[in-house]
């Protein structure tokens, strides 16, 4: 799965904007201001780094080789993700519907009332 794929993946979850809050090739993606998705645009392969349940996150890099902690991340809390080896594009959006359901229970409750209206729920 490439960069353009994940952009319009992540472009069409409700709340969602894209920054380059660091430099002008890292690209985050963030719910209702909370990040959940960061990739390079610089790199040879695409890579993301998605937050991950705990649990989960070494579950996932035991099973997935394509899977490692956290480049440059809280590695108990985010996983990276190589999007152009083995994994099939559906795993990989699961992965990130993962990530932005995490960030989204943690959005203060107002936060959540907002993205909700904007769902149109």
């Amino acid at each position: 799965m490439n960069v353009e794929t994940i952009h319009e993946y992540c472009m069409s979850k409700p709340g969602t904007t894209e920054e380059f809050p660091f430099d002008e090739v890292t690209l985050v993606f963030k719910v209702m201001g909370k990040a959940y998705l960061f990739t390079g645009l610089d790199q040879e392969e695409c890579r993301l780094n998605l937050k991950c349940d705990p649990e989960r996150a070494i579950e996932l890099r035991e099973e997935y080789e394509d899977i490692i902690p956290g480049y440059h991340m809280n590695k108990k809390h985010w996983n990276s993700v190589y999007t152009e080896r083995g994994l099939s594009n559906e795993f990989i959006l699961e992965l990130i519907d993962h990530s932005y359901d995490l960030v989204v229970a943690k959005l203060p409750k107002t936060l959540k009332l907002a993205l909700k209206e904007l769902s149109g729920m």
